[in-house]
């Protein structure tokens, strides 16, 4: 890897990791615990998972310059690897059969507040 390619992927990742933070803001003040950040399983990983009562919502954060483009970026092969981290997850839970999980996004846009689109995927 070059040089110039490793700094700009240090970079991304810095930004990835600052909106991971301000989005673990805005859902705790919405009443969330985040329970687990960057849970990596061999099939996939998801970016924040937040309780709220018996519901979970496994989060996948995206900065991007505008909503558009942050809702964009969740493929449908990232929906499912993201699914599939969470029922890795789920099935370590003790109280899972009374869990209802949802999929969500929070979009991170410079200089505004972190959106929450529940159910998004």
């Amino acid at each position: 890897m070059k040089g110039s390619d490793r700094i700009a992927r240090q970079r991304a990742e810095r930004r990835g990791h600052s909106a991971e933070w301000l989005a673990a803001i805005a859902l705790t003040l919405k009443g969330y615990r985040i329970v687990a950040r960057r849970f990596k399983t061999k099939t996939g990983e998801i970016d924040l998972i937040a309780r709220k009562a018996n519901l979970v919502a496994l989060i996948e954060v995206k900065a991007r310059g505008t909503e558009a483009a942050a809702l964009d970026a969740v493929t449908g092969t990232a929906a499912m690897r993201i699914s599939a981290a969470g029922d890795i997850w789920l099935a370590r839970q003790k109280d899972r059969e009374v869990l209802s999980i949802r999929r969500d996004i929070v979009a991170v846009i410079p200089w505004r507040w972190p959106k929450h689109y529940p159910d998004a995927f």
